[in-house]
């Protein structure tokens, strides 16, 4: 077995050349590792019945309160994050991780393994064994951030990402270049310039604070407010109703559907005759930075010729004092490479606004979770999406936040879906490549 300190390029070839047997087990973190009854066995037998280059299991951690179940997910084409779990231990079969790092051409110092792990995917499964086979034990914590990419720290680190990335999308036909053409932005006929959408459920400690955020915007066009309640219980829908009494602006919508996501809530409010030409998010626990915020955002379209756009914001606390990492950029977006390396992050920023006409005919996913990178990955498939990189947005974290400390079951099943829509978008791509090919 291998311990693996080092993911440079050079050690993966090493590795590979040095490699004897029919298999090779690496584990990713120094721990110790007891293995359970034939669990090897178990894990070489599924490796040859599968064809795989390179099968993981779920396993079992030592922790202070005892042993925690570890289970992990299924890998799939869209399984493209650099942060992808496949648990300390990886088993691949010596054929297949020569034939891949042999292909390896590029020299990374950071990149080794997620480079041979996606051109290992390119000619063989990867798979997950949903058993647990293994203990992990004094194992020292490791400090995670679900922000580590956009950390300006992280910055080669996650170029080398970018770049392994970008030549897996060649190889499998699913790059696209830029999009060059502009977009029309002058069609059709609304109520007004733009409409701050706000899907909220019971957030009556937070929903007055955000529609006065959105009310208080200094613009040089006309604008409203539309707030989806999606039938709260607690005090959120006469908050509301009292709001639009005296602010004409402000239109509370209640969905005749007791079934929505935050999704269905988004395609209620764009597909209403009061939506503006351009939808806004504001999520209802979170502010505008000032007063300005709109009018800067709709000015970025026009001046972009995008279909959707993409502020900046600042994480902050209840009470408005900045967290770390403080503000949220995504300066690891680009106009020549964005639309497809949003295919390896997992989000795409905040906060996000669309050309209503666009989002009429795409619709977001009616779900909780996801919908906006969803509408993300569609939208810069065919279209160009805008940047602001300045902090126009503030992110509230607090206790009532619906993002506040997953489990890990919470936690598998969103990385699961975001892996599954990158698969379908993958697979749009290819066919969008293909056909333009064939024509």
């Amino acid at each position: 077995m291998y311990t693996l300190f080092d993911s440079s390029t050079k050690n993966i070839r090493q590795i590979a050349t040095q490699a004897d047997g029919g298999c090779i087990l690496l584990c990713t973190t120094p721990a110790s590792i007891r293995w359970g009854q034939f669990a090897l066995e178990r894990m070489k037998r599924i490796l040859y019945d599968s064809g795989a280059g390179l099968v993981y299991a779920d396993y079992r951690k030592e922790t202070a309160d005892g042993l925690a179940d570890m289970p992990l997910i299924d890998y799939q084409a869209g399984a493209l994050r650099d942060d992808f779990d496949f648990g300390p231990v990886l088993l691949l079969r010596t054929e297949a991780l020569r034939e891949a790092a042999a292909r390896m051409s590029e020299d990374y110092t950071y990149a080794g393994l997620y480079d041979l792990r996606l051109k290992l995917s390119e000619r063989c499964p990867i798979v997950h064994i949903n058993e647990y086979l293994y203990t992990v034990l004094n194992v020292k914590p490791k400090e995670e951030s679900m922000f580590a990419y956009v950390d300006p720290r992280n910055r080669y680190r996650q170029l080398e990402m970018e770049a392994a990335c970008t030549r897996h999308l060649h190889a499998i036909n699913a790059w696209l270049k830029p999009v060059s053409a502009s977009i029309n932005l002058s069609e059709g006929r609304f109520a007004c310039e733009a409409s701050v959408i706000i899907p909220v459920y019971n957030r009556v400690r937070t929903i007055c604070d955000a529609i006065r955020s959105a009310l208080q915007q200094e613009t040089d066009f006309a604008y409203n407010v539309l707030v989806v309640d999606n039938h709260s219980t607690d005090g959120t829908t006469e908050a509301i109703r009292k709001m639009a009494e005296a602010d004409n602006r402000l239109i509370h919508l209640i969905p005749e559907r007791t079934d929505l996501g935050i999704g269905g809530c988004w395609n209620l409010a764009v597909r209403h005759e009061a939506c503006g030409r351009f939808a806004v998010q504001l999520d209802s626990d979170d502010l505008y930075k000032d007063s300005h915020t709109l009018s800067t955002l709709i000015h970025a379209f026009y001046e972009q010729q995008c279909a959707m756009l993409v502020g900046s914001y600042l994480m902050t606390d209840f009470q408005l004092n900045v967290l770390p990492p403080g503000l949220i950029d995504h300066r690891e977006w680009t106009a020549d490479n964005g639309h497809n390396n949003l295919l390896r992050v997992n989000g795409v920023g905040a906060p996000r606004a669309f050309y209503t006409p666009v989002l009429r005919q795409t619709l977001a996913p009616d779900v909780s979770y996801g919908e906006d990178y969803a509408l993300a990955l569609q939208f810069s498939r065919c279209y160009r999406i805008g940047r602001v990189f300045e902090p126009v947005y503030l992110c509230r974290r607090w206790e009532g936040n619906s993002d506040a400390a997953p489990s890990r079951e919470l936690s598998n099943a969103r990385n699961l879906y975001k892996d599954r829509l990158r698969t379908w978008e993958l697979q749009a791509r290819i066919t969008l490549n293909t056909t333009t090919h064939d024509e």
